[in-house]
């Protein structure tokens, strides 16, 4: 059963990366959308602290809404267990996902010291998009970045993040989900993300 199951999750995996490489062409570039993204974040820093944590969030969540491809993410995330879920379940595990993602750039992101954000290029492959950036922060220090991107219903969306260059969120995420999963199954899965994304900003949705 286990078999059969991971055979449909990966069948079902396969399909989407057809369907993003084969899907409609996105207007304007991925680094257009990464600047887009980066211009609300800087927006946000900078009034960050009179906005506070949930003020915070509700700034960046439509922008990481329209960013970030989270359902796709999600899927992969969960791994082969996501061809188990119901579709009530899978909803909440998005939606869960959504919340800690849009908590975590709240946190991270709350206010401005001097830090620039640069974009310095892509890389078009047969199914995706990387975009190379770089965070500079108010020291002169600076930390590269680098996004992953496929075409989504016109848009370029993320679908990973690589901090350092090299180290995949999403691959963390996965080994995060598959700890949480094991052992607390779905339920705890979605409270887990929610209640991480609450301590970090407060329940604000």
């Amino acid at each position: 059963m286990r078999l059969v199951t991971a055979r449909l999750f990966f069948a079902f995996a396969a399909a989407l990366i057809l369907w993003a490489g084969g899907a409609q062409a996105a207007s304007g570039s991925a680094s257009d959308a990464i600047r887009k993204f980066y211009d609300v974040l800087l927006q946000t820093m900078k009034t960050g602290p009179t906005l506070g944590a949930g003020g915070r969030y509700r700034a960046l969540q439509p922008a990481v809404a329209e960013t970030f491809d989270l359902p796709y993410m999600t899927t992969l995330a969960v791994g082969p267990k996501w061809a188990d879920l119901t579709p009530s379940e899978r909803a909440q595990v998005i939606s869960a996902f959504q919340h800690y993602t849009v908590a975590n750039y709240a946190n991270q992101f709350d206010a401005y010291n001097g830090q620039q954000f640069r974009v310095s290029g892509e890389q078009r492959r047969d199914t995706d998009t990387i975009v190379d950036t770089d965070i500079v922060k108010g020291d002169g220090t600076s930390v590269a970045v680098k996004y992953r991107m496929h075409s989504a219903d016109g848009n370029w969306r993320i679908i990973d993040v690589y901090l350092d260059g090299s180290i995949s969120q999403l691959a963390i995420r996965r080994s995060e989900f598959s700890s949480v999963l094991n052992q607390q199954g779905v339920d705890g899965l979605i409270a887990t993300l929610n209640q991480k994304a609450d301590a970090l900003v407060g329940p604000s949705r």
